[in-house]
């Protein structure tokens, strides 16, 4: 692809420095300056369009591959952004259950030590 791009922006640029030779001779003559001038203009954009076929795509058109490469980014950012609260939710409930189960043993040898050391009174 990249090569047909270049043969085709060679041939542009043939084209386009042929036409814009023939709208200068074109401009010499002042009866036919109205015809050479348009010419040139023409001449002038397709030198340009055949520059940008045999440059990169990134070079050719900057603010085209900007948006592209800040959508991808944007998609990752959102992905991992993502996969980090569920890992970190993920580590609180863990957490949170530790620390519930602890918390349970914990009141339960203190209903038991408290069942121990109390006496029971008799009437």
């Amino acid at each position: 692809m990249r090569v047909l791009r270049g043969l085709a922006g060679a041939l542009l640029w043939i084209v386009g420095g042929l036409l814009g030779l023939v709208s200068l001779l074109l401009c010499l003559t002042i009866i036919l300056l109205p015809l050479g001038i348009p010419l040139l203009g023409l001449s002038r954009r397709l030198i340009g369009t055949a520059v940008r076929l045999m440059l990169p795509r990134a070079l050719a058109h900057p603010v085209e591959e900007t948006k592209k490469g800040l959508f991808s980014r944007k998609e990752k950012v959102k992905s991992s952004a993502k996969d980090a609260g569920d890992s970190t939710s993920k580590k609180g409930r863990k957490a949170s259950k530790t620390i519930g189960d602890a918390a349970e043993k914990a009141s339960k040898k203190t209903k038991e030590k408290a069942g121990k050391g109390r006496r029971k009174l008799s009437l």
